[in-house]
């Protein structure tokens, strides 16, 4: 199983709460990390670029983005858990999930999908229009996600459409508008989720196959670490790409270097027939997220300083 046994939410939640944080992954927060940094990245750069914007701006959106991000993370997996309630139940990792195992019936998970999407509008409804307009924009890729398995060897391509928008959000959050550098980062998110969602598939890789639903660790096999390698590669290059279309210095690509080495630690260490490391190198990214915030924010100080 995937859930956590004994943790805080058994600790301190109601009894009758436990299934729905369950369902929204409260108990397991790194999906929620790595929807929100797509965001802080997208609003921090935008701040780099522009010396004229306040710090305050920056960390009031900030908070926005990690509610919005906490429960639209809710949202999406309460969705995905109703669409592939039949599949999880016939998976090792998932069979005791709210849905299949009973605890939460369909109609109740819809109700509390209804809810988060509601606390989700009143977030997105907080930012300028443009900003709202390209938020409304993803709702098609976070529909088609869930499904995305059943056609495609590749879901994980749509799980980094959908997760990184946030940097196209953040960024005109910030800025006012969309910008190119925005839309660079995209692709550097993209390609870090290609990246640690291979990572993540390798833990169902033989479920997988049994049910018939399709993943990139089906695909790629034994090929999968030079592909990884090349994600990651991509990451580093696009991120370097999107500081400097900001403005930035070009030493930024220097500075990537140490977010990079994180990323090489996974593609070098990671034992891809060990759910458990599989799983912990997945985690890690989280690390990552904060390496590449910490990196746009010193040369956001870097550009005030100087001028």
């Amino acid at each position: 199983s995937d859930i956590p046994r004994h943790g805080w939410v058994d600790r301190f939640m109601p009894e009758g709460l436990v299934p729905y944080a369950r369902l929204a992954r409260l108990d397991r927060p790194i999906g929620t990390w790595l929807l929100l940094f797509p965001c802080w990245w997208g609003a921090a750069l935008a701040w780099a670029a522009d010396p004229a914007l306040p710090v305050g701006n920056g960390l009031a959106l900030a908070g926005l983005f990690a509610l919005g991000a906490l429960v639209m993370r809710g949202a999406g997996c309460t969705f995905n858990d109703i669409v592939d309630r039949d599949f999880d139940g016939r998976v090792a990792r998932t069979a005791d999930r709210p849905i299949p195992s009973g605890a939460v019936s369909v109609p109740q998970a819809v109700a509390f999908l209804g809810g988060l999407l509601l606390l989700g509008a009143v977030v997105l409804f907080s930012l300028n229009t443009a900003a709202i307009l390209v938020g409304l924009a993803s709702l098609p890729l976070v529909f088609v996600y869930p499904f995305a398995k059943r056609f495609t060897y590749w879901p994980q391509l749509f799980l980094g459409l959908t997760f990184n928008w946030g940097a196209l959000v953040g960024w005109t959050a910030m800025s006012g508008s969309l910008g190119w550098p925005a839309v660079v980062l995209y692709a550097a998110g993209i390609a870090w989720t290609l990246g640690y969602d291979t990572i993540y598939a390798h833990q169902d890789k033989e479920d997988d196959a049994l049910i018939g639903v399709k993943s990139s660790a089906l695909l790629l096999g034994d090929r999968t670490r030079p592909w990884l390698a090349g994600f990651y590669v991509a990451t580093i290059l696009l991120l370097a790409l999107a500081g400097i279309v900001a403005g930035l210095s070009s030493w930024i690509a220097v500075a990537l270097l140490v977010p990079a080495a994180q990323l090489w630690w996974q593609v070098q260490d990671v034992k891809l027939d060990h759910p458990a490391d599989c799983l912990t190198k997945f985690r890690s990214n989280r690390h990552f997220g904060w390496l590449v915030l910490a990196t746009i924010i010193a040369f956001g100080v870097f550009a005030r300083t100087g001028a």
